[in-house]
């Protein structure tokens, strides 16, 4: 079905179209395709590193903040099964937060745009969930993160 090279055709009928003629220009463009090359497998070879070595979490913790005040800390992988917790701000405004083993997201909120609630369940520290009119944050950090005495969290490079 497919040729060998089917994936660096366009590469190799420019290299084979060109002729030993020891023109400079054919040269240049047979440099010019070796360098695109590399450089494609380069980028490729970087993306597979950031996808598969970011290391998978032993467990997470899930901070919840209302106006900036930590209220709940929950460690996800001691869950043993699902629960909703309600957290109400100012003027009334409620969250229903589900926390599941391993994960957690908002199931309900009274918020006019509901981004909160269509971001789902998160299980990995690398974006939290948000909910910007209740004033509402939910961050997870991993359990290997750097901490002193079991309690005091030093802060990385890239946030400080």
């Amino acid at each position: 079905m497919f040729q060998k090279g089917f994936i660096f055709f366009p590469f190799s009928a420019i290299l084979k179209n060109m002729k030993d003629t020891g023109e400079t220009q054919n040269h240049y463009q047979r440099k010019a395709c070796i360098f695109i090359l590399f450089l494609l497998l380069l980028i490729a070879v970087c993306a597979l590193w950031i996808t598969l070595g970011s290391k998978k979490e032993e467990g997470v913790t899930a901070d919840v903040y209302q106006d900036g005040v930590l209220i709940e800390s929950i460690d996800l992988s001691a869950v043993p099964e699902s629960y909703t917790l309600t957290v109400t701000g100012e003027n009334g405004c409620t969250n229903v937060v589900e926390v599941r083993p391993g994960s957690i997201g908002i199931i309900s909120a009274d918020c006019p745009d509901q981004i909160c609630v269509r971001q789902g369940f998160i299980g990995s520290p690398l974006l939290p969930i948000t909910c910007l009119p209740n004033k509402l944050v939910i961050q997870l950090r991993g359990h290997d993160a750097a901490s002193e005495d079991g309690g005091t969290v030093i802060p990385d490079m890239i946030a400080y």
